[in-house]
């Protein structure tokens, strides 16, 4: 049996890249800055700090994904504190992380939330009317793993 929960208007959204995504990812961030200072923002180490500056918008800044921000972000979806994951990887290229960025997909799939891997998935998610509301979500009842 599931249970439901509400996204609400403003989202915690959090955007991560791999080191040869980032540019592409605040790009993308610039692009979308008018719709993405209606929520809460969340990046990881040099992330953050890159959209921070080039967006003029506060980011609450995790650590470096290597280091820990993956699990911390892992948390924050768990916790039910993150609604909407944009983490551009790269799949060209090997991530001495790897595992930590399968864990993260691995829990927004889980935990039902918006995943966007790439920039267009992103824009769709962004673009659409229900990101501008409060939103129902099922969520699977783990109780029993």
């Amino acid at each position: 049996m599931s249970e439901t929960r509400s996204l609400p208007v403003q989202k915690q959204v959090a955007l991560v890249a791999h080191d040869k995504k980032k540019d592409e990812l605040v790009e993308w961030a610039l692009e979308n800055k008018e719709i993405l200072k209606n929520h809460q923002l969340i990046a990881t180490g040099s992330t953050g700090k890159l959209i921070e500056e080039k967006l003029g918008l506060p980011v609450e800044k995790l650590l470096s994904g290597p280091l820990g921000g993956d699990q911390q972000i892992g948390s924050l979806i768990a916790e039910g504190k993150l609604q909407f994951l944009v983490f551009f990887w790269d799949p060209l290229e090997a991530q001495a992380h790897d595992s930590d960025v399968k864990a993260l997909q691995r829990l927004a799939v889980a935990w039902n939330i918006l995943l966007a891997s790439n920039r267009t998935t992103a824009n769709f998610v962004l673009h659409s009317d229900f990101m501008e509301q409060v939103y129902e979500i099922e969520t699977p009842d783990y109780s029993n793993y």
